[in-house]
Formats: C-alpha cells, sequence, structure tokens
C-alpha cells in the first residue's frame, strides 16, 4: 500500500512538473530581441523554421557568424540556403558554416562548443525550438561552461505547446522531451556531487 501510494505521489509530481514545463516553455515566445553577440548557432531539426530564424538573425547584424549544426550529411550548401529560405548573397556565402557531425543535442553542444572555440567566441545567441530549448540550454552550458548563451527559441510545427494536452502525438512529443530535461538534470547533479578540480 506503502509503495502504491508512494508510486501515485512520483506521478503526481511529475505531471505537475510537466504542466509547469509545458507553461514555461508557452510563456518563452515569441523571443525578445536577443541583442548583439559573436555568433549565432542554429540547431537542426524537422521543420526550417529554426533555420529561417538564425538566418534572420544573422542578416539583421546580431552576430558576426552563424553556425547550422546537425546538418544531415545528404544535404548541400544550397539545399539548406532553399530550407532556410535565406536570400542568397555575399552574408549566406562568406558567414554561414555547416555542421554536419551532430546527430543528437549531445553531439550539436559539441559542435557548437568546438566551433566557438576556434573562432574565439564566447557570446552565442541559441536558436531551437520553444519546446527543446530547456534541454539544449542544459547540454551547451555544459559543453561551454563559460559562454554567455541567449536563448532565442522559435514556435514550430513539431509541437503546439499552448494545447499540447489535446492532440496525443503532441503530447507524447512534450513528454518525452520533459523525461529528457529530467534525465540532463539529474546527470548535472549527480556529476555537481563529485570531487572538484
Amino acid at each position: 500500500m506503502k509503495a502504491l501510494a508512494a508510486l501515485l505521489v512520483v506521478a503526481m509530481l511529475w505531471a505537475v512538473g510537466l504542466i509547469a514545463f509545458a507553461a514555461r516553455i508557452a510563456h518563452s515566445t515569441p523571443a525578445p530581441d536577443p541583442g548583439r553577440a559573436q555568433g549565432v548557432v542554429a540547431l537542426t531539426g524537422p521543420s526550417p523554421t529554426r533555420m529561417t530564424a538564425g538566418v534572420t538573425l544573422l542578416q539583421t547584424g546580431h552576430a558576426e557568424r552563424l553556425l547550422i549544426s546537425g546538418v544531415n550529411r545528404l544535404n548541400t550548401r544550397d539545399s539548406i540556403r532553399r530550407a532556410a529560405r535565406s536570400v542568397a548573397g555575399p552574408v549566406y556565402d562568406c558567414c554561414v558554416d555547416l555542421g554536419f557531425e551532430a546527430v543528437d543535442t549531445i553531439g550539436n553542444a559539441r559542435e557548437t562548443a568546438d566551433w566557438a572555440r576556434a573562432r574565439g567566441y564566447d557570446q552565442i545567441i541559441v536558436v531551437t525550438a520553444d519546446y527543446h530549448m530547456p534541454r539544449a540550454l542544459l547540454e551547451l552550458k555544459g559543453a561551454m561552461p563559460r559562454a554567455r548563451l541567449t536563448p532565442y527559441p522559435v514556435v514550430t510545427d513539431e509541437a503546439n505547446v499552448r494545447a499540447w494536452w489535446r492532440n496525443p502525438r503532441q503530447a507524447r512529443r512534450l513528454a518525452l522531451e520533459y523525461c529528457k530535461y529530467l534525465a540532463i538534470l539529474t546527470r548535472e547533479a549527480v556529476l555537481g556531487m563529485g570531487p572538484r578540480a
């Protein structure tokens, strides 16, 4: 009986946390002006919205360069240009870097950290889907603890966080994202308890 009661309490806390997580994400967009940084990184996803937002920030002078992280190896610069709906011209041709190594968020963080280190950047605007931003920031902060990371979340068709409970597929996506976020929080907490150099 006690085990069942404990399980119910855990389930209730998880559900309350999920609701709070969704509300936090829903209030994160539209993103405020991120100001000026040295670089912008756009983490790829199923829709081109993230890349479009990253290119727009570059074109409007918010940063010197843009990294599109997690590009499918079958894509080319031209196909990315079309997907991002960017205007073909000197800004895109001179100042956009494509990262083909990352296959997940951990890979995005490593790829971004390597790119920033190579260019001497410590001020980065991070562009990704609104629901993905909390987890992406945790991974990026782990890979670049001294960098100033400015989130620029964008709304995508992948998940409607303002009405996620109405669509089973989107509810499942958000619940999975929340579980991944909790897993990273737990990992960072455990690592934080270890010996410090």
